[in-house]
């Protein structure tokens, strides 16, 4: 991967989803099949929404393999990725080249599935990011990694690359320890950081932690 100078002039957000209808089947115990796309939808709209009205992020894209949720993504201002890689890294990789044809010096990976995400927090990661990056008349030209895991400490639910091929993707089963060793060999600042968008639904547990999953959320007043 490069180890050019990390520089967020030019964040783009990707938001990688599986399908509407396919989405969140770990829920299946608490919600019906009807409930569980509405989740999606509202979420994917709330992940769309907060990352383009936050300040810093200069474009937002959705990729995924499923019709129906690129036409969601047109629909509500993101732009749409056909995904053709076999598993979410591959499709991250892909969504990674498209960005550096449009010049982002940054990237930004937001799953659809952070109940409490608005644009103040993902204005936070850039804010620390660019924190640790300083002025750009310093002498630093490490890249940058930020990464915001999961609640159980194992997992990645928003991770910033600066350049956005600082590091390959490790998404997966202990993710956020394998994107840490990454940096770490990249000779990045690396940033562990924490915040609401820790929580993420996966399990029907989270479902406490988020509130109704099923009513509006704020973005859809």
């Amino acid at each position: 991967m490069t180890s050019a100078r990390a520089d967020l002039s030019r964040v783009v957000a990707l938001v990688p989803i599986r399908g509407l209808e396919r989405a969140k089947a770990r829920l299946g115990e608490a919600l019906d099949a009807e409930e569980r796309l509405l989740l999606t939808e509202r979420l994917l709209r709330r992940t769309i929404e907060a990352a383009a009205t936050a300040p810093g992020v200069a474009l937002v894209a959705v990729i995924s393999p499923d019709r129906a949720a690129l036409g969601f993504a047109r629909a509500h201002g993101a732009a749409a990725l056909e995904e053709t890689g076999s598993d979410l890294n591959a499709a991250l990789d892909e969504g990674r080249q498209w960005a550096r044809t449009i010049a982002a010096t940054a990237l930004l990976v937001l799953p659809a599935d952070l109940p409490a995400i608005d644009a103040d927090a993902v204005a936070a990661v850039l804010a620390r990011a660019r924190a640790a990056i300083g002025p750009a008349s310093a002498a630093d030209d490490r890249p940058v990694v930020a990464l915001v895991a999961d609640r159980a400490g194992t997992g990645t639910n928003a991770l910033l690359l600066s350049p956005p091929g600082a590091i390959a993707f490790a998404f997966g089963p202990g993710s956020r320890a394998a994107h840490a060793a990454a940096a770490r060999r990249a000779g990045a600042h690396y940033l562990e950081l924490g915040g609401p968008l820790s929580l993420d639904l996966d399990m029907p547990d989270d479902l406490l932690l988020a509130g109704d999953p099923v009513r509006p959320p704020p973005c859809d007043r």
